[in-house]
């Protein structure tokens, strides 16, 4: 025997034992693909370990799609492994997605999945609707503050009950954008309302009417319901132990508008007590001028005696006739002042 028989043999026993050792390591994977209907080849298997792809995710994977009656070759699923997508989360939502009569393909459960949403959770969300809270109490907010047109404030909370939209799932908005979207209608939808009465007797309205907008248009969800699951008025004191809150409110805006009359009333008496001072003022300086003006009549008659405009015997008639009149005017006030019999 040569030495190139003996290289040739002691290659072909290298390579038989590599061929050995591989499918050792790859028999128990090989064997459970086998046995349930998705074969794959050991140099698939062996070029998957060669690509740094993991062959047992990959070939449950096609497990589950064969078992499932569905059929995905192994390079796709490399393929979205190799991208970071989470190829057993693809696989369950496209075996949810059949079985619930959900048209889903590969290409776009993996464009959802590698677009960083949960695609399974998104057709559980497809097939059973999940309800959202409106407001989200988790924000710190439980409740919704509206204000009707008469002045009335409303505390509201709503549940929306959203299906996911697989077609919008990729760049459509999120749960916060539909919570924010409804709170926004209800809260315009309670401004447009003529009374808090008319929102306590009929809060479907305000759901019908908020449903009818439109509100899930460029999300990610449709939205199915919405139902208004608490409506009370804000800001009244004692609101639990009252039964009548509608008297509760007319009592306290009676009471308000008391107030609001009563301010009105003292400003009005404090106009008039300045126009009464005004005026008193007014009087004294009047009575000023007459003393000031009663003043100067001895001066004009001195200076009509001295001009000889007026003699000594006129000046004592004068004098004569205003002692009379003053004695008239002490009779008269005498008289009045004297009780009637």
């Amino acid at each position: 025997m040569g030495p190139f028989i003996t290289i040739l043999l002691v290659l072909l026993a290298i390579g038989f034992l590599i061929l050995l050792f591989v499918f050792m390591y790859f028999l128990k994977v090989w064997i459970r693909a086998a046995m349930s209907g998705a074969r794959v080849s050991l140099f698939n298997l062996l070029g998957m370990k060669l690509r740094s792809v993991a062959p047992t995710l990959i070939v449950d994977a096609r497990i589950r799609l064969v078992k499932a009656g569905l059929d995905q070759d192994t390079d796709s699923l490399e393929a979205h492994y190799l991208a970071g997508g989470n190829v057993i989360n693809v696989v369950q939502a496209l075996i949810a997605a059949d079985k619930a009569n959900i048209e889903l393909s590969f290409q776009r459960a993996a464009a959802i999945d590698l677009a960083g949403r949960d695609v399974y959770d998104a057709v559980r969300t497809s097939v059973n609707p999940k309800v959202i809270d409106c407001p989200d109490p988790t924000k710190g907010t439980t409740m919704l503050d509206a204000v009707a047109k008469d002045g009335i404030r409303l505390l509201v909370k709503a549940r929306v009950t959203v299906r996911a939209n697989l077609a919008r799932l990729v760049g459509g908005a999120t749960e916060d954008t539909i919570i924010a979207r409804v709170g926004q209608g209800i809260v315009s939808a309670i401004g447009s309302s003529p009374t808090y009465k008319a929102v306590l007797e009929n809060p479907d309205h305000i759901s019908r009417k908020v449903l009818g907008s439109g509100l899930d248009s460029q999300t990610a969800f449709e939205i199915v319901s919405i139902d208004i699951a608490d409506v009370s008025v804000a800001g009244v004191s004692g609101v639990r132990e009252v039964a009548n809150v509608g008297a509760l409110l007319e009592t306290e805006r009676a009471e308000a508008d008391k107030k609001l009359r009563q301010a009105e009333a003292e400003g009005r008496r404090a106009t008039a007590i300045a126009a009464e001072q005004e005026m008193r003022a007014k009087v004294q300086e009047m009575q000023a001028k007459v003393v000031e003006a009663q003043a100067e009549i001895p001066m004009a008659i001195a200076q009509a005696l001295r001009e000889g405009k007026i003699g000594v015997m006129d000046y004592l008639r004068m004098q004569n006739i205003m002692a009379d009149t003053s004695m008239r005017e002490a009779l008269s006030e005498g008289d009045s002042a004297s009780p009637k019999s």
